[in-house]
């Protein structure tokens, strides 16, 4: 997968980034040709070898059959691992938010937005909410060309009340 300056891609974890520049530089005796990223709305600023691309999970921004999937996750009401202990859920969360997956970040803000109406969340899990939501919103915003106040607001709708009970996964 190559990416051209100007280029936006998603970081597992951090959202996504713009591709400012592509550098070769010398590391540890070998001369890498590197991503220079810049993730959006943040003074954070990544660089990635080109040759670990793969390994790190840096991807495309999803398109548009991608977000109409995005939305079905969310408002499906099948969750798995409600039924655990709070700090095994949320290791579980922070699997799927550093897998890069935008699927699986759907899965743990769908799973959290609906299990706050039925017992409390834990600090880390609100935490998690939190990070869950921003990355959401950051690369739905950019793949539909909308303001991100725009598709917070349609989050915020799909989750104003649980429509229909969660129903836990059989494990």
């Amino acid at each position: 997968m190559m990416f051209k300056i100007g280029d936006r891609a998603v970081y597992p974890g951090q959202g996504v980034a713009e591709i400012t520049g592509i550098e070769s530089k010398e590391i540890a005796g070998n001369t890498e040709i590197l991503y220079m990223l810049h993730v959006i709305n943040t003074n954070r600023k990544i660089m990635i070898p080109v040759s670990k691309v793969g390994s790190v999970g840096l991807r495309k921004v999803i398109g548009n059959t991608e977000v109409e999937r995005i939305y079905r996750v969310l408002k499906d009401r099948t969750a798995h691992g409600v039924n655990q202990t709070w700090n095994r859920r949320y290791r579980g969360y922070v699997e799927k938010i550093n897998t890069g997956s935008i699927f699986d970040v759907a899965e743990v803000l769908r799973d959290l937005s609906v299990l706050k109406y039925t017992k409390p969340l834990s600090f880390g899990e609100r935490k998690m909410l939190d990070q869950a939501r921003s990355l959401l919103i950051k690369e739905l915003s950019v793949a539909r060309s909308q303001e991100e106040d725009d598709v917070a607001v349609e989050l915020d709708a799909i989750f104003a009340e649980p429509k229909r009970p969660l129903v836990a996964a059989e494990p």
